[in-house]
């Protein structure tokens, strides 16, 4: 292929399928895992529409001209806003159907708030009875987990899920929320039932040396002396010593002892490098840092999704697998779930659950003047054409009554549910 600063440029609406193109774009500017591909779905020529772009460059010798179809052949997706009850063309068949996908969404989040709880009460009592009876708490470990698998791998499409404010200790919100999304990585990744099983208990057991520690160093503070570090530091070896009475795996074992290792060796406690660090506790390494910047010890220094994501990438993606963190990436979308973003129609919003196939179409909550809280409708962009996301902002520069309207968390939890939208393929070829 020509030196890509060479190509002609194209009109977007020119676009069709089989056309090789170059996105002259950053990374967190669009969701395509390459910026060279060839478009092999009308999805992704919406999806660049969405970008705002007028032109992009292209390849004429890379394009499949077999492949190219005509204007007349493009079947385009229906366009429809959703209406809110002081809309002149609402009617009492729109009243019902509100209702309905009212009841619908309130049923799915409280599904989801009600299996994080018992997520979160069973980490706490595994916790509880690690020192009294290791085995059984093992044992109650891999029942969990593997409820979490067989919920995650059960359906072909699976969502993120932002929960509402969640009751519960930190640091079982903190465990449940590295295992959810390490499993969800896994997933995305193609790992087996039992691959993913093991690594789950040991990202949900992480931190189980803490129990060992003294309370002053169970969370790590940027104050910490270097003798307070390494007292830090001191919980891995004590999580492989419960690991070793617990009857753990040798991947969960590892995952215990290696979810603080950095690809580069900047890790600790050992400073291994990527190809010694296990597989497994590579995808734990990454979840675990970005729960701790969106939730960490000291609230007031949260990053917030986006900016977490961000941070990774750009400034520390040479501490991670690059495979893993360009999944992770792509899983958890440019707008990552608890994202506070402003539409193309200057309403602010909060992302409440993220498909990775359309991880610039997010299900968000509107902040819509017309519409009390109690009634708002989460709304799918993918079904709105209509509204894009024109940026991410950050929680303490929304207006007052948006503030109060979408109340960002202060924690975020996550959980998963079954995709209420088809997963097109987004690939780039």
């Amino acid at each position: 292929m020509q030196d890509k600063q060479n190509l002609p440029f194209i009109d977007i609406d020119d676009l069709r399928i089989g056309v090789f193109i170059h996105l002259d774009l950053g990374w967190m500017s669009h969701p395509f895992s390459k910026s060279s591909f060839r478009i092999h779905s009308i999805e992704q020529i919406e999806t660049l529409k969405e970008l705002g772009l007028k032109r992009v460059r292209w390849s004429p010798t890379d394009s499949d001209t077999e492949l190219i179809k005509p204007h007349s052949d493009l079947d385009k997706p229906s366009s429809k806003l959703a209406l809110t009850p002081k809309d002149p063309a609402f009617s009492s068949e729109a009243a019902l159907a509100l209702k309905l996908a009212l009841e619908e969404q309130r049923a799915a989040i409280q599904a989801c708030e009600k299996s994080f709880a018992h997520a979160t009460e069973t980490c706490a009592l595994i916790t509880d009875m690690a020192a009294r009876n290791p085995v059984e708490a093992a044992e109650r470990a891999r029942t969990l987990t593997s409820e979490m698998v067989n919920g995650i791998t059960k359906h072909p499409n699976v969502c993120i899920r932002l929960l509402n404010e969640a009751a519960g200790d930190r640091a079982s919100m903190h465990a449940v929320n590295v295992m959810i999304l390490s499993l969800l990585l896994a997933r995305c990744l193609g790992w087996g039932l039992t691959d993913m099983t093991e690594m789950g208990i040991g990202a949900l057991l992480h931190d189980i040396g803490k129990l060992d520690l003294n309370d002053r160093f169970r969370y790590r503070d940027p104050s910490f002396t270097a003798a307070e570090n390494r007292a830090y530091d001191e919980h891995v070896s004590f999580g492989i010593s419960r690991a070793r009475k617990m009857g753990l795996s040798s991947i969960a074992t590892l995952v215990i002892a290696q979810h603080h290792e950095m690809s580069d060796g900047s890790g600790t406690p050992l400073h291994l490098i990527n190809d010694r660090i296990a597989l497994a506790s590579r995808v734990v390494a990454l979840v675990n840092r970005y729960d701790n910047l969106c939730n960490p010890h000291i609230i007031s220094q949260a990053l917030t999704p986006h900016e977490a994501i961000a941070h990774i990438y750009a400034q520390n993606s040479f501490k991670f697998d690059s495979v893993i963190l360009s999944a992770f990436v792509k899983m958890m979308g440019v707008y990552p779930v608890g994202s506070m973003v402003q539409l193309n129609d200057g309403r602010f919003a909060m992302v409440t659950s993220v498909n990775a196939s359309r991880s610039l179409r997010p299900f968000v909550l509107i902040h819509d003047t017309k519409v009390p809280r109690n009634e708002a409708l989460i709304v799918d962009l993918s079904q709105c054409p209509e509204l894009s996301i024109r940026r991410s902002v950050k929680p303490l520069s929304l207006p007052a009554e948006s503030m109060i309207y979408l109340s960002p968390r202060q924690r975020v939890a996550y959980f998963f549910e079954s995709s209420r939208i088809p997963n097109p393929e987004m690939e780039a070829a």
